[in-house]
């Protein structure tokens, strides 16, 4: 098997090259991106919206604060409002996501209830994942929505209400899916105690992910932030790369759990939903070589190594600085940043807490240097999610699930809009073949 693959593979690289210059020629918009960085617009939602530039009359980019909106509303407004009552939101962002509208409260009573009911996974469902192990928790994440759709008997039912069940039923069970998958693989790689609690309906839906992954534990502090992630990532309009993708397979009108498994398959890719890992190993490796984490210049000398090419991991790249559309600022970073400086206090990492803050303000000064442009770039919320969840004590194999979890509320709002419009149509974008053709077919025989 190895012969055939060290022989071709040099002939496999050669065909799947193709020169840059002809994608100028042909004007093709690589990664669906117009020239100045902007995505190409191909589709129109009703669900969330992002903002970090305007462009004014000669289609100039003109950077301004980050917005993010649920359903019109701005996320600011909607986390500043749960945290005026004191409770957790992500329930409630769900529903607005889903519905369109913010509930009544008899409305998210009966939500909440609904939801935290939906929680528990079949019996042998769960021996099936204790079973089934796997080293990669998103991998091991859409093999179990896939065995979903076996044990769904209307799982190829269209109909609206039978594809909002599903969403809810999704939404509900995917935190105890991820704390059983992350327990068994402890159990089977690492010789851990095999741990399992049944989900807990009194608990909050951050509340019962802690309960299940850390037992009782959790502080208050350390839900009211894990709630307040679930909010943030919820949604992130639909231009994002698992988003996009789960639309994509959803024109196709096939069922939702294929379409989900699709997501969850790109939001495990490490340019989407892992970049707080690398965030959180770059500074670990900032911590050990920069002496003093409080010197504005040591820090600044250091992350322009890393600019270099010349320090971590010599990528050149700064991980958790810059953004997509974000120029100014990313409300998710700004509202997570608020409530880490509590959450630092308690757990006795105020000084790592501030090294991330040195490095949210040098980390622009030194790009623009290095490039020597006057691009206006950011921290995003990946910059900051690492250290909330290490924080936390969340292990570090559950951060991109985490994100799965919560995003899975976007993703079905966007299923939902995607196959339910009436001008909806099968995602079809355009390849151009470059490849040169062929004079004649030459026998077998005759083949060098």
């Amino acid at each position: 098997m190895n012969d055939i693959v060290n022989k071709i593979s040099g002939s496999v690289y050669e065909a799947c090259q193709i020169d840059k210059d002809l994608f100028d020629q042909y004007n093709v918009k690589r990664g669906l991106r117009n020239a100045d960085g902007t995505g190409v617009l191909v589709g129109l939602t009703n669900v969330g919206d992002v903002v970090g530039y305007e462009k004014d009359a000669d289609g100039k980019i003109i950077p301004v604060e980050g917005i993010l909106r649920y359903r019109g509303y701005s996320i600011n407004d909607l986390v500043k409002g749960c945290q005026a009552d004191h409770r957790h939101g992500f329930d409630e962002t769900v529903f607005l996501l889903l519905t369109g509208k913010l509930p009544t409260k008899d409305e998210l009573d009966l939500f909440s209830t609904h939801m935290a009911a939906s929680r528990d996974l079949d019996e042998n469902f769960t021996q099936m994942i204790l079973a089934l192990r796997g080293k990669d928790m998103m991998n091991m994440l859409a093999r179990s929505v896939l065995v979903l759709y076996t044990l769904d008997d209307t799982a190829e039912d269209y109909s609206l209400p039978s594809l909002l069940r599903q969403s809810l039923n999704l939404i509900a069970k995917l935190p105890a899916i991820v704390a059983y998958s992350y327990s068994g693989m402890r159990h089977a790689y690492h010789r851990k105690t095999l741990t399992i609690r049944h989900p807990n309906e009194e608990l909050s839906f951050a509340e019962n992910f802690l309960y299940m992954v850390k037992g009782r534990t959790f502080t208050p502090i350390e839900a009211e932030l894990l709630d307040l992630a679930l909010m943030l990532h919820a949604d992130h309009g639909g231009g994002n790369n698992s988003t996009f993708t789960t639309r994509l397979v959803s024109s196709t009108m096939t069922d939702t759990y294929s379409a989900i498994a699709a997501g969850i398959g790109s939001l495990k890719g490490r340019l989407h939903g892992g970049a707080n890992l690398q965030v959180l190993e770059m500074i670990e490796n900032i911590k050990k070589h920069v002496k003093h984490w409080d010197s504005e210049a040591e820090v600044k000398e250091y992350l322009m190594k890393i600019l270099r090419g010349e320090a971590y991991d010599k990528s050149g790249k700064i991980y958790g600085v810059g953004h997509a559309v974000y120029t100014i600022s990313d409300p998710r970073a700004v509202l997570l940043k608020e409530r880490a400086e509590q959450l630092a206090r308690e757990k006795g990492m105020l000084d790592e807490y501030n090294l991330y803050t040195l490095i949210e303000k040098l980390a622009p000064i030194a790009f623009q240097e290095y490039k020597g442009d006057t691009k206006r770039v950011c921290v995003n919320v990946d910059f900051f999610s690492g250290f909330v969840y290490e924080a936390i004590g969340i292990p570090k194999e559950l951060f991109t699930p985490i994100f799965a979890i919560s995003r899975m509320a976007g993703w079905s709002a966007h299923r939902l809009e995607e196959v339910t419009f009436s001008s909806r149509r099968i995602i079809r974008p355009a390849y151009k073949n470059i490849y040169p053709c062929a004079d004649n077919y030459p026998p077998l025989s005759e083949r060098k």
